[in-house]
């Protein structure tokens, strides 16, 4: 009998915690998503360095991480989509629309990378699914 009443009581707060978690409002402090490009990375790769310094999907999320940020401190200009980079430069592209968009990147091997643009998650599994994401994948 007891051990049923702890199993009980660890399942109403397994309960409530998801509930909290999914009717609680996401608040981040910033917009920005921000990568770096490091100095040195053109000059690994022309010797032959199979350096991966960007990963090649990155995952924004409208009204939470919406703007990527991009700061070359590499020696070399770099190449973003249109966007030409200069060394100590940034450059932020905030994104209005869930999508996928495709863009040309010389900081990549392959030249490209992909931007998943999410919609803002508005439901309490949605809400769930993201902070449990956040932790999953937060490099903090």
């Amino acid at each position: 009998m007891p051990r049923s009443v702890t199993l009980l009581g660890i399942a109403a707060a397994a309960v409530a915690a998801l509930g909290f978690v999914g009717f609680m409002p996401i608040q981040t402090l910033s917009h920005d998503e921000i990568f770096e490009i490091p100095r040195g990375t053109w000059a690994r790769r022309m010797s032959g360095d199979k350096v991966e310094i960007l990963p090649d999907h990155i995952r924004l999320t409208l009204g939470l991480r919406d703007i990527l940020v991009l700061r070359n401190h590499d020696d070399v200009p770099q190449i973003f989509g249109p966007t030409l980079m200069m060394p100590g430069q940034s450059f932020r592209l905030p994104f209005e629309r869930a999508s996928e968009y495709q863009f040309a990147c010389t900081a990549h091997a392959s030249g490209q990378m992909t931007i998943v643009v999410e919609p803002n998650p508005a439901t309490p599994w949605a809400r769930i699914a993201w902070r449990a994401r956040e932790l999953l994948h937060s490099p903090r």
